[in-house]
C-alpha cells in the first residue's frame, strides 16, 4: 500500500571515455560503475541481467553490466569523473543514442512493447469469456431438461439451484478472486523449482487447494444437513408439494460442493498463471460429459430430478480432477510441510470480500424483493431485463480478471510503468466496449426479449426498462473493471468497504424508489448500486496515497551527472 514509486525513466547508464585515454582506463572506469552498481543492489536479487550499450559513433564506449533490479528500476547512474572528458556537444550525440539503445533494450527485456499490454489482455479475455459462458449455458440446458419433466420438478430443482448458487458466491468467489492476485504475486516474486521434479513450488497454490477443500467440505456438510431449514428460509414449508423433492435435490447437490470450490479456485490459480485457456477446455469437457449423463439418467433411469442431480456433481467432478491433473504438471500441488501453507492473507483478504459479497447479493435480493410486490407482470419483465443485464456484463467481467491477473504479477516487481499501461488499456477498452453494447442493446432489445416472452403486457413493461439496462452499459463495465484493477494491487480492503457503504445506499434507493417509480424504481437502484461502485473505483486511482500513489508522482527526467 505504502509502496514507493520508482522513477520510470529510461536507465541512463552512460559512461563514455574520451578518445585520447587508453583502453585499459576505459575499463577501469566500466569496471568502477559496475561495482557501483553491484553494491547498491538488493542482496535478495537471484538473477542479474547483463544489458550491453555499445553506442555506434565515432568514439568508443564503456560497456556497463547492469543488475537486473536496478534496470527495472530505470535509475539514473552517475559515471566515474575520469570517463566524462569530452566536448559537451558530442557528449550530448552519445548521451541520445546510449538512452535510445538503452530503451529498446529494456523495452524487449521486460515486455513493454507498443501494443503488447492490449495483445496480451485480449488473449486473457477471450478464453476468460467463453469460460465464464460455459457455467449459465450448462445450467440452462439442466433447466430445459427439467423442465420437461413438469412444473412441479422445475420448481423443485430451482428452488435447490437457487440455494446452491447463493451459498456458493458468499463463498467461492471471494476465494476466487483472491487466489488470482496472490498466485501472480508468487510467481512474480517468491517462485522456485522443486529440486527433483522441476515444478514451481508456491505457497499460494497449496494454500487455496487445501481452503478449497476445507471450504468444500463444510458447505456440503452445511446444505446436507441443513436442506430443510434452507429450504424453509426460501418458503418452502412441509406442507409444501415442492419440499420432498427439493430437499432431495439439494441434499444430492451439496456432495458437489468440494468439487465445485476446488473448481474455481483451480480456475483462479491458472488466471495467476495468466492462463484462462487450460480452464477453458477442461470446463468445455466436463460439461460435455452433462449432456451425455443428463438424458440417460432423468429419460433413460426415469431418476427424474435425481438424476440431474446426480449428473451436476458427476460433471463437477470431472472437471474438478481435470483441473488438478493439469496443475499438477505445473506447480507442487502440497508442501512437504503442513507450515509451509500461508494462510493468514486469504483469511483477511477473504474476510473482506466475504462482506463485499454478501452487500451485494443482499442489494440484488432487495431489487427482486421490490420488483415482485409490482404484481407478476411487473416481475416477469424485471426477470427478462435482469437475465439479459448479467448475460453481457461477462465481457467486461473477463476483461477485469485479465487485467487483474496482469497487474498483480507486474505490481509484485514494482514495475508501475506496465501497470499504469494495463490499467489504462483495460479502461479503454472497457469504455469502448460498454458504449458499444448499449448501442446493439438499444438496437436489439425488443427482439431479444420476444426471444423470453410473446406477452404484449411483459413486452410493455420490458420497454420501460430497456433504457435503464442499456444506458447502464458502460457504467458496468467500468465498475467491473475497476475492480479488477484493485485486486490486482491487493487492495481488497478498499473494495470490500466501499461495496458496502455503496451497498447500503442502494439499498435505500431500492426501498424507496418502486414506491413512487414502479418497476423503474427498482433499476435506477441497480444502476446507482453500479454508478457508485464506479465513482469507488475512481476515487480510489486518485488519492495520492496507498497502492495508486505512483500514478500521481512526476516522472524525472534521466540525468547524466558530469565531471570536469
Amino acid at each position: 500500500m505504502g509502496m514507493k514509486a520508482l522513477v520510470s525513466g529510461q536507465p541512463a547508464l552512460l559512461c563514455p571515455r574520451p578518445a585520447t585515454r587508453p583502453r585499459s582506463t576505459t575499463c577501469a572506469a566500466a569496471a568502477a560503475a559496475s561495482c557501483s552498481l553491484s553494491s547498491s543492489s538488493s542482496p535478495t536479487t537471484r538473477r542479474r541481467t547483463s544489458i550491453s550499450l555499445s553506442l555506434e559513433t565515432s568514439k568508443p564506449s564503456a560497456i556497463v553490466q547492469v543488475p537486473s533490479d536496478l534496470a527495472r528500476r530505470r535509475t539514473a547512474i552517475p559515471c566515474p569523473p575520469r570517463a566524462l572528458s569530452q566536448p559537451q556537444d558530442a557528449a550530448a550525440a552519445d548521451d541520445a543514442a546510449a538512452s535510445s539503445l538503452a530503451a529498446k533494450a529494456n523495452d524487449a527485456l521486460f515486455g513493454l512493447h507498443p501494443g503488447s499490454v492490449g495483445i496480451e489482455l485480449i488473449l486473457l479475455a477471450l478464453p476468460a469469456v467463453l469460460g465464464q459462458a460455459i457455467d449459465p449455458m450448462a445450467q440452462l440446458m439442466e433447466t430445459a431438461y427439467i423442465g420437461k419433466l413438469g412444473a412441479l420438478e422445475l420448481a423443485s430443482a430451482g428452488i435447490g439451484v437457487a440455494i446452491f448458487n447463493i451459498l456458493s458466491k458468499i463463498f467461492n468467489i471471494p476465494l476466487l478472486s483472491i487466489a488470482t492476485s496472490f498466485v501472480a504475486e508468487d510467481i512474480s516474486k517468491n517462485a522456485s523449482k522443486h529440486s527433483s521434479s522441476g515444478k514451481l513450488e508456491l505457497p499460494s497454490v497449496s494454500s487455496a487447494l487445501v481452503l478449497a477443500a476445507g471450504i468444500g467440505i463444510i458447505e456440503a456438510l452445511a446444505l446436507f444437513v441443513g436442506s430443510g431449514l434452507f429450504l424453509k428460509l426460501m418458503g418452502v414449508s412441509h406442507a409444501s408439494p415442492m419440499y420432498e423433492s427439493a430437499r432431495l435435490f439439494l441434499s444430492l447437490r451439496a456432495l458437489g460442493a468440494p468439487a465445485n470450490v476446488i473448481m474455481l479456485a483451480v480456475q483462479g490459480i491458472f488466471r495467476g498463471f495468466k492462463d484462462t485457456k487450460t480452464p477453458v477446455l477442461y470446463i468445455g469437457l466436463g460439461n460435455l460429459s452433462a449432456v451425455a449423463l443428463l438424458p440417460l439418467l432423468i429419460y433413460g433411469f426415469q431418476l427424474g430430478i435425481t438424476g440431474a442431480a446426480i449428473s451436476t456433481v458427476a460433471s463437477q467432478y470431472i472437471i474438478a480432477i481435470l483441473l488438478i491433473w493439469s496443475l499438477s504438471k505445473k506447480a507442487v500441488l502440497l508442501p512437504p510441510r503442513m507450515d509451509q501453507l500461508e494462510f493468514s492473507g486469504y483469511l483477511k483478504s477473504g474476510g473482506m470480500l466475504l462482506g463485499r459479497t454478501l452487500s451485494i447479493l443482499l442489494t440484488m435480493t432487495i431489487g427482486t424483493s421490490m420488483a415482485a410486490r409490482q404484481g407478476p407482470t411487473a416481475m416477469a419483465a424485471h426477470q427478462i431485463c435482469l437475465q439479459v443485464w448479467l448475460a453481457v456484463s461477462l465481457l467486461a467481467d473477463s476483461l477485469a480478471v485479465s487485467a487483474q491477473a496482469l497487474i498483480a504479477s507486474s505490481y509484485a516487481i514494482l514495475d508501475y510503468k506496465r501497470v499504469q499501461k494495463i490499467a489504462m488499456f483495460a479502461l479503454k477498452t472497457g469504455a469502448f466496449s460498454g458504449l458499444a453494447l448499449a448501442a446493439g442493446l438499444y438496437i436489439s432489445f425488443g427482439n431479444i426479449a420476444r426471444l423470453f416472452t410473446n406477452d404484449p403486457e411483459v413486452l410493455m413493461v420490458v420497454k420501460s426498462c430497456a433504457l435503464f439496462v442499456c444506458a447502464s452499459q458502460p457504467i458496468n463495465a467500468l465498475a467491473f473493471i475497476f475492480d479488477g484493477l484493485h485486486y490486482g494491487v491487493s487492495d481488497f480492503d478498499y473494495v470490500a468497504q466501499a461495496t458496502i457503504v455503496v451497498g447500503i445506499m442502494s439499498s435505500l434507493v431500492l426501498l424507496y424508489a418502486p414506491s413512487v417509480f414502479g418497476l423503474a424504481g427498482v433499476w435506477a437502484g441497480l444502476t446507482t448500486l453500479m454508478g457508485l461502485r464506479m465513482v469507488a473505483g475512481i476515487v480510489r486511482l486518485m488519492w495520492k496515497s496507498g497502492p495508486w500513489s505512483f500514478l500521481h508522482k512526476e516522472e524525472p527526467k534521466p540525468e547524466v551527472q558530469r565531471f570536469a
